[in-house]
């Protein structure tokens, strides 16, 4: 008889929410365990990008104990397996990523177990497994911050991806922590349609899939979530907002050089999907869930404003949870007439940094006949430094 395992994907960029936390935290808190309490998850998988935030030198202490609040508090209790690593090591600028992913199994889910790359064998789990600083030896993992060389012409930053391999009951399943590059100029993102910043992250999300999928270990299903930085096609929403939006030029006073063009349109959050093109590129092995929520990012860091975008950037659903698709076929879709897939922001309401995290209940078929209650949650978190709410109505996009 087929049963499923419920599956819960959290992710979040928590990189404001470090450099905010006397704002932000608690509410962030709030927000996670609620959503723990409502989808009942067997596992939890939790991604986090930034660590530390921008100034993580000084914030990584306190990023510490905010993984260990979440580990200790009451409503974790009946997670009585759980894994945790956590990429603190920043002296190590050759390796740094800033990646946290912790993972946490239900007291009821007793058959599941996982990967060791050194030794290439499942293995059973028991207790608290927690690797914080450098993970420099640590088997269960793969960690790897992108090679210097895929861009000689940009700043070397703290992105890569992290790996862990399960086996819940007999179904196998990678989880990958991801952290792409970002539009480090909006105007030399115009310059070009997809932008130079696109290429790069397209060189780098090829990389990761590739790497998950030879033949070092065995290929699996897979979801791929965390802080993508997609961005919009930006040449082409700029030439469409040209005729029909808003228009002002900002100029330099002393030499009156335009320094800023700010397109304004009002209510036309959705509509800005049309322009999100970066995953069409990787169609051929990776999918995703219908997006029905706003842009994930860039959220005022205002904590009296937690649905308003900032102007720094176009708003961008840069946070996301991607899986392969051979994970779609292993999903249980719910009878017609019940509810169905939930892929949405977390959050959507309240200020969680300049981030939104993005949830995604699902259910994962397996063949072992087990009691209804039995179920498994995946939460994966991808947790974006500067959480923020919802979008607001309307948008800015500024190019400078």
């Amino acid at each position: 008889m087929e049963m499923h395992t419920d599956v819960l994907l959290v992710t979040a960029n928590v990189g404001s929410l470090f450099d905010n936390v006397g704002d932000i935290e608690g509410d962030w808190l709030q927000e996670f365990f609620m959503t723990v309490h409502k989808h009942t998850p067997r596992f939890i998988a939790l991604h986090f990008q930034e660590v530390g935030g921008k100034d993580y030198k000084r914030n990584m202490g306190h990023a510490k104990k905010f993984f260990l609040t979440i580990e200790s508090r009451c409503e974790m209790a009946d997670f009585d397996k759980v894994c945790v690593y956590v990429d603190s090591h920043f002296n190590d600028v050759d390796s740094f990523t800033a990646l946290g992913s912790m993972y946490f199994i239900h007291k009821s889910l007793k058959n599941i177990q996982q990967y060791d790359f050194k030794v290439k064998e499942f293995k059973a789990i028991s207790g608290l497994n927690k690797y914080v600083g450098s993970l420099e030896g640590v088997t269960t993992v793969e960690k790897e911050k992108f090679p210097k060389n895929f861009w000689p012409d940009f700043t070397w930053s703290r992105k890569g991806y992290m790996r862990t391999r399960w086996l819940i009951h007999n179904q196998g399943l990678d989880l990958v922590n991801v952290h792409l590059f970002h539009d480090a100029s909006n105007l030399i993102a115009c310059n070009s349609s997809p932008s130079v910043y696109s290429a790069n992250r397209k060189k780098a999300l090829r990389y990761v899939i590739n790497r998950i999928s030879d033949n070092s270990s065995s290929p699996l299903p897979f979801f791929l979530f965390g802080d993508f930085n997609f961005r919009l096609d930006t040449l082409s929403l700029v030439q469409n907002l040209s005729m029909s939006a808003d228009i002002m030029t900002v100029k330099n006073g002393s030499s009156n050089e335009v320094e800023k063009i700010i397109c304004e349109e009002k209510d036309n959050d959705h509509k800005l999907l049309k322009y999100d093109k970066e995953i069409s590129e990787f169609h051929d092995v990776i999918t995703e869930e219908e997006i029905h929520f706003p842009p994930s990012y860039p959220y005022s860091e205002d904590y009296a404003k937690p649905t308003q975008y900032m102007n720094t950037r176009c708003p961008a659903w840069c946070d996301r949870i991607l899986m392969s698709h051979s994970t779609r076929d292993i999903i249980h879709r719910r009878e017609e007439g019940k509810s169905g897939v939930v892929y949405n922001t977390l959050g959507s309401d309240i200020c969680m940094g300049d981030h939104k995290v993005i949830k995604h209940p699902v259910f994962i078929k397996t063949n072992k006949q087990m009691t209804m209650n039995e179920s498994v949650i995946y939460t994966i978190c991808h947790v974006n430094a500067n959480l923020l709410c919802l979008p607001s109505s309307r948008f800015s996009c500024f190019l400078q």
